[in-house]
C-alpha cells in the first residue's frame, strides 16, 4: 500500500512547509507519525546533505533506528527502507529529522506491504521550544565523554535530536514540540556560530519554516497554525561570540550590550505573546559551561516581562552553567529532562 506525503495517515509534528509533491522539514525533530500493519515500511523523499556523516532517524514500536544520507543522492527522489523483516502485525513508527541545518527533507509518500491506519492523534499539550545545538541534540551521543570537551572530528556522527533534554520533556509531559533549534544559534545575527561567516541568529529565524539559505529561499511561518501552550526559550550560551571579530568580545556584564541584548530578547517574546497570548513562557539555559551573568541577565528579563503582563518563568537547572564543558551526552540530557518536566509541572 502507498500513500502520499499529505494522506491523512500521515501525522506530521513540527513546523514544515508543504507543495503538492512535496512536505519539506527543516527543523531538528520535525516528524511524521505512522500506524501500519505489516512486515516492512519505505519512504521515498528527496534530501540536500551540506555537510556531515547524517542520517534520517526513525523509532518504529519503539527501538531507534536510522536510515543514512549521502550527498551525492542530493536532488534526487530516493526509497529508502526505513524498517524491514518486522512481525506482521500493527507497528507505530515515528520518522524525524535527526539533525538541524546539516540537511532538508522533502518527502514524497510512503509504502508498506501491509496497510497503512490512522496513527493515535497527537497530544493536546503543545510545547515551542527556540534553543541552539544543546536543544538539537548535538554530540549526545558521545556517553565516552560525559563532563568532557567534545571528541574531536566528531562530523555529526554523535548528533541526535531524539535524546535532546527538550524532546525528553515533551515525551515525559506527553505533549506535542516544534523544535526551533540549531547548533551555534545566538540571538543576534552577526553572533554565535551558526551559518558562519555570514552568521544567523534567532532574531532572524524564530518567525521562518525554511530558515537557512542551503535549502531555499526563506520562508515566514505562519504562527496561526500552533499554538503552544509553553514556550521555552535556550538562548545565552552562544551569545557572547562576535563572528564579525572572531572574538568573544560581546560582554553581558557591559551595561550598553545588556540593555541592548535584553530589548531584542523582551521583543521576540513580546512578539510571540501577540501570537499566542495565553502561553507561558519559560526562559532558560542549559548546563553547559558560561558565564552566570547571561542567566542574571534572563533573570531581568523575566521580571521584566511579568511586569509586561506575560506569563514568564525562569528555569535554573541544579548544575546550571556548570556541569560540562563540552556539548551534554544523553545523561546530562537526562537530568536535565528530569528537571525541567519537574519544573513544567509546577507551574502549569
Amino acid at each position: 500500500m502507498k500513500i502520499s506525503h499529505s494522506d491523512s495517515k500521515a501525522i506530521y509534528m513540527g513546523r514544515y512547509d508543504r507543495s503538492p509533491e512535496e512536505t519539506k522539514l527543516y527543523f531538528a525533530g520535525s516528524q511524521i507519525k505512522l500506524k501500519f500493519r505489516g512486515t516492512s515500511l519505505s519512504m521515498t523523499f528527496s534530501a540536500s546533505v551540506s555537510w556531515g556523516k547524517v542520517s534520517i532517524g526513525a523509532v518504529i514500536d519503539g527501538q531507534i533506528t536510522a536510515v543514512p544520507l549521502y550527498p551525492e543522492n542530493n536532488g534526487r527522489d530516493i526509497s529508502a527502507v526505513i524498517a524491514e523483516s518486522l512481525e506482521n502485525k500493527e507497528h507505530d513508527a515515528i520518522i524525524y529529522k535527526r539533525y538541524a541545518s546539516n540537511y532538508c527533507l522533502f518527502v514524497k509518500g510512503f509504502e508498506t506491504d501491509g496497510e497503512f491506519l490512522v496513527p493515535d492523534p497527537l497530544p493536546d499539550l503543545k510545547i515551542e521550544v527556540y534553543g541552539d545545538s544543546v536543544c538539537a541534540g548535538e554530540v549526545s551521543e558521545a556517553v565516552d565523554h560525559v563532563g568532557k570537551s567534545d571528541p574531536e572530528d566528531h562530523n555529526s556522527i554523535y548528533d541526535n535530536v531524539w535524546h535532546s533534554f527538550v524532546m525528553q520533556t515533551a515525551r515525559e509531559l506527553n505533549a506535542q514540540i516544534h523544535n526551533i533549534a540549531q547548533g551555534g544559534l545566538a540571538l543576534f545575527d552577526g553572533t554565535g556560530y551558526f551559518h558562519y561567516p555570514d552568521t544567523i541568529g534567532l532574531e532572524s529565524i524564530y518567525d521562518k519554516v525554511c530558515y537557512f539559505p542551503e535549502a531555499g529561499e526563506a520562508t515566514k511561518w505562519d504562527f496561526s497554525r500552533y499554538i503552544p501552550d509553553i514556550v521555552i526559550i535556550a538562548i545565552g550560551q552562544n551569545d557572547q561570540h562576535n563572528a564579525v571579530t572572531q572574538t568573544n568580545d560581546r560582554n553581558i556584564s557591559d551595561p550598553v550590550y545588556r540593555a541592548k541584548w535584553k530589548n531584542a530578547y523582551i521583543n521576540i517574546v513580546k512578539d510571540l505573546n501577540e501570537h499566542y497570548k495565553t502561553a507561558v513562557f519559560v526562559l532558560t539555559t542549559t548546563v553547559l559551561m558560561h558565564d552566570p551573568d547571561w542567566d542574571n541577565a534572563i533573570e531581568e528579563i523575566k521580571n521584566e516581562l511579568n511586569s509586561m503582563g506575560i506569563k514568564t518563568f525562569h528555569n535554573m537547572f541544579s548544575r546550571n552553567g556548570a556541569a560540562t564543558p563540552g556539548h551534554p551526552r544523553i545523561p546530562e540530557h537526562n537530568e536535565m529532562a528530569r528537571e525541567l518536566t519537574a519544573f513544567i509541572k509546577n507551574i502549569l
